[in-house]
């Protein structure tokens, strides 16, 4: 078995940052700026796990 068969392709984004937004019409903006926004949703419930594990941490070792 090839290794690209066991870990899972991340799916692909069309969005990203620095791309040239002149060429593309309305609905391709709006879909951007939905994708951008689930991203940010995600980046967010993580730093938000990050942030609770440390506080965690810091309380058990504080003692």
């Amino acid at each position: 078995m090839d290794w690209d068969d066991i870990v899972p392709k991340k799916p692909k984004t069309n969005a990203a940052v620095g791309d040239t937004l002149a060429t593309l019409s309305v609905a391709e903006l709006e879909a951007r700026i939905a994708e951008f926004e689930r991203e940010i949703e995600r980046v967010k419930a993580e730093l938000d796990a990050k942030r609770k594990h440390e506080a965690a941490a810091s309380a058990l070792f504080k003692k």
